[in-house]
């Protein structure tokens, strides 16, 4: 595509999600890149409003950067559906299910894709078996929350149930999930391309929300130290857990490794952070990409399902 004929875009951020905070800055940083490459480019911190503005504004494309409920979990995407206008990212189907942790669960296991082995969490959850289950410690998440939030790592069964109301808080389902103790991997994916795998490093229990935005001692190994036939069955594996979800455009892979190498697929974010600590354009820059022009490749994205 002509990149002069974006025409006017909107960049979609904010909203009413608890990535809130992260998402502005991600949202404006993503405009700041599009006005420097010289796109009409306009910046909408999204409310129940933002409909009729983009309709009314005549906007001929959107850059989503929504991070959690109502950007990535198809409800924007949808409503986009309707007015007709081409969007970044993952279409309704891909994002309605790349942001529920339990049904992701679901279609990996039919697919084959390793995943570690999880249990839902509710009052009547007989804790002392979900914990024989699984092993102690365990990951306790909120099936439909991002950016880490809710989750924790629970090494008895009365941190369990402390963890399971902790997690209550933010959605009304949530589960838990083996803990694979071996390194954190993340795989970029724009377009048909994996991007080059990123290993995670913190000095905290996890890599948390503190871990992800707020602190500098978070290291990020890129090239990830794997041997280069490891690496690429990643790639892979990341691209294959993409799109059995009905993924599409650009987005995240998530990966533990466990100590003998095998990886287990985490979760899939459909619209990665774009801060100066997000993980997608700090391995495109692996391959010669700056972050500008990684922002025109998503905006490219927008016009794949027409």
């Amino acid at each position: 595509m002509n990149r002069k004929n974006f025409g006017k875009v909107a960049v979609l951020m904010g909203g009413p999600s608890a990535e809130r905070e992260v998402s502005l800055k991600s949202g404006n940083a993503v405009l700041a890149a599009l006005k420097r490459k010289g796109v009409d480019a306009y910046g909408f911190d999204a409310d129940r409003s933002v409909l009729r503005l983009l309709e009314d504004g005549e906007f001929e494309r959107v850059f989503i950067v929504l991070h959690g409920r109502w950007g990535e979990d198809g409800v924007i995407q949808g409503a986009l559906e309707v007015l007709d206008i081409p969007y970044t990212g993952s279409g309704l189907l891909g994002s309605a299910l790349g942001m529920d942790k339990l049904r992701t669960k679901f279609l990996w296991s039919a697919a084959g894709i390793p995943t570690p082995e999880y249990a839902v969490l509710e009052a009547s959850t007989d804790f002392d078996k979900v914990a024989a289950k699984l092993g102690l410690p365990v990951f306790v998440k909120p099936v439909r929350e991002g950016s880490s939030l809710g989750v924790s790592k629970a090494k008895s069964v009365t941190e369990l149930k402390d963890a399971w109301k902790s997690a209550a808080k933010y959605d009304d389902q949530v589960m838990a999930e083996r803990f694979i103790d071996g390194a954190e991997i993340t795989c970029g994916i724009l377009g048909e391309q994996a991007l080059p795998l990123i290993q995670i490093e913190t000095d905290r229990e996890f890599y948390d929300y503190e871990a992800k935005y707020l602190l500098d001692t978070t290291r990020y190994l890129c090239p990830c130290g794997l041997p280069a036939d490891e690496e690429r069955a990643i790639q892979t594996l990341a691209q294959r857990a993409f799109a059995v979800l009905g993924c599409g455009g650009w987005g995240r892979v998530d990966f533990m490794l466990d100590k003998s190498g095998r990886a287990y697929a985490l979760e899939v974010n459909t619209v990665p952070g774009m801060t100066d600590h997000s993980l997608v354009p700090k391995a495109a820059k692996q391959v010669g990409m700056d972050f500008d022009e990684l922002v025109l490749r998503i905006l490219e994205t927008a016009d794949v399902r027409r």
